[in-house]
């Protein structure tokens, strides 16, 4: 049984290699993630290069609140309240007009797609960094996305500068979010429907976000 006192241990340690520029291996809302300072670059270049991304896939970052999100896009969309509200499982959305964000974070139209995470651990770790999270998942981009700590390939796992004790992924789904892309004008596109959160869609599925 773990108490307050561990967890705060655990996020301070975590809090320490993210202000430093280093990578961790954590737990989200959804699956386990490489990530890092999405304002830090040099530690953004690193994720890229543990994760064999190309300049052509596009990150997702994590945010404590609606008040962090604010501060990264320039101008939220006044249905995404809404959206984030009634919303009963992850939803990632795709806003236009990314700001104050590490180079390569952004998508090249300029597009920044944020969640904010309903799993304790997340949001206290992004609270205390005080800066958003990028957030990618534990494998070579392309490949299977492991849904458990088990699952995640162990040279991948020491390539991270932190990783998190397991027991951390519980409250994890253990599948991707769905993700939307939401215009100024309210313009709703799918990006990644909920359906396709099934391991059988998976398969026949091209992520722009692995």
């Amino acid at each position: 049984m773990h108490n307050n006192k561990d967890i705060i241990q655990i996020t301070d340690a975590a809090v320490q290699v993210l202000r430093s520029g280093g990578t961790i291996l954590y737990p989200t809302d959804t699956v386990w993630g490489f990530g890092c300072d999405a304002c830090n670059a040099g530690a953004v270049e690193k994720i890229s290069a543990i994760k064999g991304r190309t300049a052509a896939k596009n990150y997702i970052i994590l945010v404590a609140d609606l008040n962090m999100l604010s501060r990264y896009v320039e101008q939220i969309p006044g249905m995404a309240e809404t959206l984030l509200q009634v919303a009963d499982k992850p939803l990632t959305i795709i806003y236009p007009g990314g700001i104050n964000l590490a180079p390569g974070v952004t998508a090249p139209d300029g597009s920044i797609a944020i969640r904010i995470p309903a799993h304790d651990f997340c949001r206290s770790l992004i609270r205390k960094l005080k800066r958003p999270l990028l957030s990618t998942s534990a494998n070579l981009s392309g490949s299977k996305t492991p849904a458990r700590y088990a699952d995640i390939d162990k040279d991948l796992i020491k390539q991270a500068d932190w990783t998190a004790p397991a027991f951390l992924e519980a409250g994890s789904t253990g599948k991707p979010s769905s993700i939307i892309r939401l215009g100024i004008n309210n313009q709703i596109e799918i990006i990644r429907p909920l359906i396709l959160q099934t391991n059988h869609a998976q398969n026949s599925y091209t992520d722009p976000f692995q």
